[in-house]
């Protein structure tokens, strides 16, 4: 259904990449502050506008909802369908604020081509928020590190081969219903309403499952984030951090457990999937608390937090679910924060190193204090944002075993060690170099995106319902199929 009448989804997904080619003809001689406030004003535009979606969705249904459908290959059985239920509206919005922030926090980062990279920057949102479906390696390419371009290429082949492993799931889930029905489709409600003989869904799901692990990224398929992130300039981490990994854990919630109950054995299957999750998430950890670069360890810090976003999803139960969901969310808005705020340091001393600072809380009073909001969101202190996510994790895990439980609790356990560690090494301690000692703290523009971040995880870690009553009803009718 489409309550308001009008295509406003397609306007929210479509609205950057219209922004970001216009942004292509100001040429690289175009007066960088008016090229600034041109992709600002089409990232607050689009955000703006799907939080009137948002305030207009029924979290009582568990339907699509903003729906536009249209016949566009016949011939082909290929529509334009567009829609969105309780869960995928969250990452909607998630995009479009966090693609608000990245653009925000650009101004003073980039100094060099700026039209193609607030361009790039829109034109990949368009794609994120097009159910999550685009992967844009230029940023990194083009905008980041010494070895951006090792970087670039191992994100691309990891990308792209999972992406095959996805087109072979979903052609074989094509010829499949094709075979039973004598129609071309690529409708989703359509192919799973008809039931292909278990082995040939098997493999499907078992194709579908590497391309989604690997833009997760699961253990052992997770080599190439570290090296994107340290690679990427801070609007391409937080882009990664904050929406293209939720591509995985979604194309879990619309793809794999849709077809759960048609599989035969199913059950050994969904254990090998939790033993992966839990060993990423200790493996994760133990990477993180490793590093002596702060942008490394964030980055690593993903592999233990998405492992326990996997983990409660297929615990395949509504407290699970919903908890690795909202963990998405929490997931983009505090890691997110942390790769702005690291790169608030990185503009001022050019460094990521641990070794390099010390003593900041007396030079960045208000720095450090956001810093530390953020970081608490991330290791989950009660009352905060984090805190609720792994904790309905955390009971959707114990009702299936107490051992998954229990790993998870120590993944926990060290992601409060490496936190805390990296804010005693970064925040306290004398102020003994030079150059930390001129370090200017916060300014306007700064403090104006990271505020709405330390908002939402406020919001979410007391008063979670919000959240969690526009995707109930949809995950209700998921776990009710299972």
């Amino acid at each position: 259904m489409n309550q308001l009448g009008f295509p406003l989804l397609t306007i929210i997904i479509f609205l950057p990449l219209m922004g970001g080619l216009a942004l292509l003809f100001f040429g690289r001689r175009a007066n960088r502050i008016i090229v600034q406030h041109v992709a600002t004003m089409i990232a607050a535009v689009d955000f703006f506008l799907s939080v009137i979606m948002y305030i207009n969705f029924n979290p009582k249904s568990a339907d699509m909802q903003f729906v536009d459908h249209y016949a566009w290959i016949p011939s082909l059985g290929v529509t334009y369908y567009l829609g969105v239920d309780g869960m995928s509206i969250l990452f909607v919005l998630l995009t479009t604020f966090l693609g608000l922030l990245a653009v925000l926090s650009s101004w003073t980062a980039i100094t060099q081509r700026e039209p193609a990279y607030y361009a790039s920057l829109l034109i990949l949102q368009t794609g994120m928020a097009g159910v999550f479906a685009a992967m844009d390696y230029f940023l990194i390419g083009l905008w980041g590190g010494e070895q951006r371009i090792y970087a670039a290429v191992k994100f691309i082949i990891f990308t792209l081969a999972g992406s095959v492993f996805m087109l072979l799931g979903i052609l074989a889930m094509v010829f499949s219903h094709y075979d039973m029905t004598g129609r071309f489709t690529f409708d989703i409600p359509e192919l799973y309403s008809v039931v292909a003989p278990a082995p040939i869904k098997v493999w499907i799901a078992l194709a579908l499952f590497v391309g989604f692990a690997v833009k997760v990224p699961l253990f052992p398929l997770h080599t190439w984030l570290p090296d994107a992130h340290f690679q990427a300039p801070t609007a391409g981490s937080v882009i990664l951090a904050g929406v293209l990994l939720k591509m995985g854990g979604y194309g879990f919630l619309r793809f794999i457990l849709p077809m759960l109950p048609t599989i035969e054995d199913h059950a050994f299957w969904v254990m090998c999937v939790r033993i992966i999750a839990v060993i990423g998430i200790v493996y994760g950890a133990f990477l993180a608390l490793a590093q002596t670069d702060i942008k490394r360890l964030v980055a690593y810090s993903s592999i233990s937090h998405l492992g326990m976003v996997t983990l409660g999803i297929f615990a395949l139960n509504t407290q699970g679910i919903e908890g690795g969901v909202l963990q998405m969310v929490n997931h983009g808005l505090t890691t997110g924060g942390l790769f702005l705020l690291v790169g608030v340091l990185y503009e001022r001393r050019r460094t990521h190193e641990m070794d390099a600072f010390g003593g900041l809380a007396r030079q960045m009073p208000l720095y450090s204090a956001i810093f530390m909001i953020v970081m608490l969101g991330s290791i989950g202190l009660p009352g905060l944002n984090g805190f609720v996510g792994e904790f309905l994790i955390l009971v959707g895990i114990f009702k299936v075993h107490v051992i998954y439980a229990a790993f998870m609790v120590a993944g926990i356990v060290l992601g409060t060690v490496y936190m805390l560690r990296l804010y005693q090494k970064v925040m306290f301690g004398p102020l003994d170099k030079e150059e930390n000692k001129t370090l200017s703290d916060l300014d306007q523009r700064e403090v104006g995106y990271l505020a709405p971040i330390v908002l939402f995880i406020f919001w979410i870690g007391l008063y979670p319902a919000t959240f969690l009553d526009t995707m109930h009803a949809a995950v209700a009718k998921l776990v009710g199929a299972l």
